[in-house]
């Protein structure tokens, strides 16, 4: 499966990538909001998007929105990640559109367990 990977911090990015390579998936990775976009809406999509809050080119928030905005990618799941200590980020992330969030630091374990809940619940639709 086709993973996009979006975090600004490229030593994140890089373990990120391990993880979802880890898990039998295929990551790639984006640096910004912008790229995000981009990489999202290119053909064929990604399977699975895992979205930092906190980038550069836009926040993670208004790329969520962005991505649940347009037809062609709205269906794609998205886990978004964030060490913000803001606790209304979850909801917030959940009322844009999310399938999970996932605090930072990031379990590797929990992350690959989060992505299979996510495959297997859009498998099931």
């Amino acid at each position: 499966m086709k993973i996009l990977v979006a975090d600004d911090d490229r030593v994140l990015s890089q373990l990120l990538c391990d993880v979802v390579r880890k898990g039998g998936h295929l990551p790639i990775p984006a640096f910004d909001a912008m790229q995000t976009l981009m990489f999202a809406m290119r053909a064929p999509a990604p399977a699975l998007i895992i979205l930092d809050i906190n980038m550069p080119g836009g926040t993670g928030l208004e790329a969520l929105r962005k991505l649940k905005l347009s037809a062609r990618t709205a269906p794609i799941p998205v886990i978004v990640l964030s060490g913000s200590d803001d606790a209304a980020v979850p909801d917030q992330v959940r009322a844009l559109g999310a399938a999970e969030f996932l605090p930072k630091p990031i379990d590797p374990d929990v992350l690959l367990g989060v992505i299979e809940r996510v495959r297997e619940a859009e498998t099931a639709r």
